[in-house]
């Protein structure tokens, strides 16, 4: 037999999920590279594996997201990969359709998955921890930089986000962000609206990014002063919608899943 996965999207930001319900597959960076390579492997922004939290943390029910970049990092959290990871639980039988508790290494994450297809996701509390600039293309973006459980720089600016070219990694102060940085570009619509683009650290710019959108969010009422409020966020791949808590956060969208299949067992040994 075959390697089990599930190809799916949130907002466009795509993922291959591999089911691991006995804690087996060896997931290496050289693999974790080859599956999200959209030439040589499947093609997706991350990797989602499924494993048991009782043999990931030790304890606890549930299920644990094992999230990797598609460079073969580790990342704390991902908000649309979450949603994925929510939809294949409860398209695999292994969650009933409402609420439940998925776990992460940013800590446990209550969601919500409605009959509609979208996912609500407590995203936790926001923090804002400080100010720094991004630099494209020889220009400096001042920005905010917000933790969401992974670090983000937010840079809401005048220059329409669309004309940006965001193939190359923008530049940071690598001493407030040792570890790398997702840096959201973002235009002001409305008081409530927002656009943005973003690149994510050890992908490149992505379709959407749920951490990212709720990073935009809290430093959106931050810089107006506001410590709680909503706002939707468009981005390349569709819109969500973020609430900004003292406490907490929620991210809402849809989810999707696309494929299944078998990877071989020929291909997996050999990366």
């Amino acid at each position: 037999m075959g390697i089990e996965f599930v190809k799916g999207h949130g907002t466009e930001n795509d993922f291959v999920v591999l089911p691991d319900p006995d804690g087996t597959l060896e997931l290496t960076e050289s693999r974790v590279q080859a599956l999200c390579d959209r030439q040589r492997g499947l093609g997706a922004d991350g990797v989602l594996r499924v494993v048991p939290n009782k043999l990931f943390s030790g304890s606890g029910d549930g299920w644990f997201m094992d999230y990797r970049n598609a460079d073969g990092s580790i990342a704390e959290m991902c908000g649309n990969g979450v949603r994925v990871f929510a939809t294949y639980l409860v398209d695999a039988g292994l969650a009933s359709p409402g609420e439940f508790v998925v776990g992460t290494r940013a800590g446990d994450r209550p969601v919500v998955v409605h009959p509609d297809g979208s996912v609500t996701v407590q995203m936790g509390p926001t923090r804002v921890f400080g100010e720094s600039v991004a630099t494209l293309g020889g220009v400096n973006f001042p920005g905010v930089a917000v933790d969401v459980g992974n670090p983000h720089l937010v840079c809401v600016t005048d220059v329409p986000v669309a004309s940006l070219d965001l193939s190359v990694a923008p530049g940071r102060d690598q001493s407030l962000f040792p570890h790398g940085v997702n840096v959201e570009f973002v235009n002001r619509l409305s008081p409530t609206s927002l656009a943005m683009r973003v690149h994510e650290r050890g992908v490149g710019e992505t379709r959407s990014c749920g951490t990212g959108t709720v990073a935009t969010v809290a430093a959106h009422l931050h810089l107006l002063g506001l410590p709680t409020g909503s706002a939707t966020v468009t981005i390349p791949g569709g819109q969500v919608t973020v609430t900004i808590d003292a406490a907490d956060s929620t991210l809402t969208g849809p989810a999707v899943l696309v494929a299944r299949g078998e990877l071989s067992d020929a291909w997996w040994a050999s990366r």
